[in-house]
């Protein structure tokens, strides 16, 4: 009897994804919604032939060495920081990401923790529930988008998502970026190309968008934070290590910054051996702060379709074909 394709889903999944995996293969899944441990997961993978892996998990050489029978791993994910392509390449192992289908949430959400931010709505919203409401005051006052600039720190596909809601809102946008946009999306967005310097001190909401590489590692600093524009906001919607929580801690207590949103924070950033493990409690105390638990991509249907992709990406991979999400080409030596 010939034996199935083994896969690990490290997460849970829509049934639709188990079902796809069901066709051709045998399929270990996590049911529930809290994470394997990292040594659970392990252990679950050494006799695997393909992997789907998420945001928590990290696969380095270790890992890669203890899982001889490996062929793919399916990532359901878009940045990959955390899983090491030399490692997978040099052990013939296919690496596959999702790269488009998460753009269209996270510059949604972006949108909506800007909103908050400006607006002071959750300090509007504790506000009420401490039964402090009796009509209308002139309080909370805030910071709108109409007539606001916006900084955008990189212009690949969810800058520019980010960039066309905006246009909607009467924003003034100015970007960095290694390549400017075309003439047409400039003129469409009244987006301008600026130097990251000149971005931070003329900037009411700074929004960076860049992936987390060795040259992003803490792109935010207290160096670059006492930059800013007086009272600038400063949301983050990419990686939690882009940006020095301390530094804007400190620069949120001092005045420096007007408030900080956030969806990923540093003790997210597995691949990083000195991540913190905490948020910073005076970070998280602040009043003028609104953070949502890496929601990005969170749209029911949207999760569902990633996983779904990142399940056919592995199928084609078993089946000794190039996946379409590859981003190496992996060689498969004998013995292996």
């Amino acid at each position: 009897m010939i034996r199935q394709p083994r896969v690990l889903v490290t997460q849970w999944v829509h049934p639709e994804v188990t079902d796809l995996l069901e066709r051709d293969c045998e399929v270990i899944a996590n049911p529930n919604r809290v994470p394997w441990l990292p040594s659970e997961v392990r252990e679950r993978a050494r006799d695997v032939d393909a992997i789907m892996v998420f945001m928590p998990d990290r696969i380095d050489a270790e890992f890669l060495d203890d899982c001889p029978r490996l062929r793919v791993v399916g990532a359901a994910l878009k940045g990959y920081d955390n899983l090491d392509v030399d490692a997978c390449t040099a052990r013939g192992v296919w690496l596959t990401i999702v790269p488009d289908l998460l753009t269209v949430p996270t510059a949604e959400l972006t949108i909506g923790l800007m909103l908050a931010l400006g607006r002071r709505m959750l300090e509007g919203d504790r506000h009420v529930r401490r039964g402090g409401f009796a009509g209308w005051r002139p309080q909370l006052y805030g910071t709108g988008l109409a007539g606001a600039t916006v900084g955008i720190i990189g212009m690949g596909a969810v800058g520019r998502a980010v960039a066309a809601r905006l246009s909607g809102f009467g924003t003034r946008i100015l970007y960095t970026d290694t390549t400017e946009l075309a003439p047409e999306l400039q003129a469409r967005w009244e987006a301008r190309p600026v130097d990251l310097h000149s971005l931070l001190e003329q900037s009411d909401y700074i929004v960076p968008m860049v992936p987390m590489t060795a040259d992003t590692l803490h792109l935010l600093d207290a160096q670059r934070l006492a930059l800013v524009k007086p009272g600038a906001l400063l949301v983050n919607a990419c990686r939690g290590s882009i940006i020095d929580e301390r530094a804007v801690a400190e620069a949120l207590t001092k005045g420096r910054l007007g408030g900080y949103a956030a969806d990923v924070f540093e003790l997210e950033d597995w691949a990083r051996e000195d991540r913190p493990r905490e948020i910073p409690p005076t970070l998280l105390d602040h009043p003028r702060t609104v953070f949502t638990p890496h929601l990005g991509s969170a749209v029911d249907r949207v999760r569902r379709d990633i996983a779904l992709e990142a399940a056919h990406n592995i199928l084609e991979a078993l089946a000794g074909k190039r996946p379409r999400g590859a981003i190496n080409t992996a060689v498969r030596k004998t013995g292996r």
